[in-house]
């Protein structure tokens, strides 16, 4: 088998082939240029394979335990990815990454288990099957899973994504890592929900030019309230359906004629929300329209009162306490399915597809059907599988899918 050293140094090899100009590129054939594309993928990954490995050592040698005579402090750093990043010039998240993937190396080659997460992961790397990136996020995604679960479980599902790997980018490996780790640990939904919860916060401040600045963080269920209410305030700039009804379609035409820019209007809309809320009346009653914020939940976990379910748009699940609060909120929306699990259908007496149905096809395709896509339901269109024109489709939905 083809060691680190000898894959790099072929790899090098291939790669200085290839010219240094971009009139050498610009001579190859089509296949040529993905061959040479290739190439440099491969040596790129043995050369983030070594940065891990030096970038895991300089963080034992900086350990907090260490103190003063730590690597990192004795340098100068405050951090270890402090000093990763003044050397290499890299982002402090591929500082975290290069060490949590040189750390989870070392002690994959430290363990006696060879089915344990990390001598799998090691071994996937060494193999070149996976990336450093794809390394990463399934490292993150399977993270804090409770022991109890048992590690022969996380082994098959670390299997399971690695096989699974190919052709994904670290975003989807990530979210499908997640679904893995909420399946195993599905009593931890609700300490991960608080946890998130935990670290929401609002910063403020005035820069320079005398802006007044600041960010957010919000879990899911709060999030998805001002997601939703920008993106109705912003759509279809910002995406979403193009086959509206008439008012909608008048609605749309003003919106894009609109000559301030979409961050302006956005900008423009949190103001006014802001300005609506301070100045309201005391006997003002509000929520008789709010953002369309749905919970997904099957009807066996309502009867049962426990489970999880999901918020719409939104990948990590949420507790059944979650699920009760907002049922308890807003009530719930009705959706009927017939035996074969659609929705109700309209055959072909409309073309567009009825708001129900479109709620109906969100909650089973829960966004964009196209491979690669991971727009939420709210950008979606409701298309025909089989042209309603042209073949003859009926706005059922069964001929109906979300792209």
């Amino acid at each position: 088998m083809e060691t680190l050293t000898e894959r790099l140094r072929n790899a090098a090899g291939d790669v200085a082939l290839l010219g240094d100009a971009a009139a050498d590129f610009a001579a190859l054939s089509n296949a040529e240029l993905l061959a040479a594309q290739g190439k440099i993928t491969v040596l790129r990954a043995c050369a983030d394979r070594f940065a891990a490995l030096a970038a895991g050592e300089i963080a034992r040698r900086s350990h907090h335990d260490l103190g003063e005579a730590g690597l990192a402090r004795a340098g100068g750093y405050s951090s270890t990815e402090q000093m990763i990043q003044s050397i290499t010039g890299v982002s402090r998240q591929d500082a975290v990454k290069l060490i949590g993937v040189g750390t989870l190396i070392a002690q994959s080659e430290a363990a006696a288990d060879e089915w344990s997460l990390p001598a799998l992961l090691a071994a996937a790397l060494e193999s070149a099957s996976i990336s450093l990136d794809a390394v990463e996020a399934i490292r993150r995604g399977l993270g804090d899973i409770n022991p109890a679960v048992g590690a022969e479980q996380i082994a098959l599902a670390c299997a399971r994504l690695i096989e699974t790997s190919s052709g994904k980018t670290p975003e989807q490996i990530y979210r499908n890592a997640r679904s893995e780790r909420d399946a195993l640990d599905e009593d931890g939904i609700a300490r991960r929900e608080m946890e998130r919860r935990d670290l929401r916060s609002v910063r403020a401040w005035w820069d320079a030019a005398g802006m007044y600045c600041g960010t957010w963080r919000l879990p899911a269920e709060e999030g998805v309230i001002l997601a939703s209410a920008f993106d109705d305030l912003l759509s279809p700039r910002r995406g979403g359906p193009r086959f509206v009804t008439e008012e909608g379609a008048a609605r749309s035409t003003g919106v894009f004629a609109d000559e301030r820019t979409t961050e302006q209007v956005a900008a423009d809309a949190l103001v006014d929300m802001v300005r609506v809320a301070v100045d309201a009346d005391p006997g003002t009653l509000f929520g008789r329209r709010r953002p369309a914020v749905r919970v997904i939940v099957t009807e066996t976990q309502l009867r049962q009162r426990a489970g999880h379910g999901h918020i719409e748009g939104h990948p990590d699940p949420v507790s059944f306490a979650t699920i009760e609060r907002h049922l308890c909120d807003t009530g719930a929306i009705s959706i009927g399915f017939d035996d074969d699990g659609q929705c109700v259908n309209v055959g072909r007496d409309k073309r567009l597809f009825t708001e129900r149905q479109r709620t109906g096809m969100a909650v089973r395709d829960g966004g964009c059907l196209a491979e690669g896509c991971d727009r939420p339901p709210s950008h979606c269109e409701a298309h025909h599988i089989d042209q309603w024109a042209r073949d003859g489709g009926k706005t059922n939905i069964a001929d109906g899918t979300n792209c």
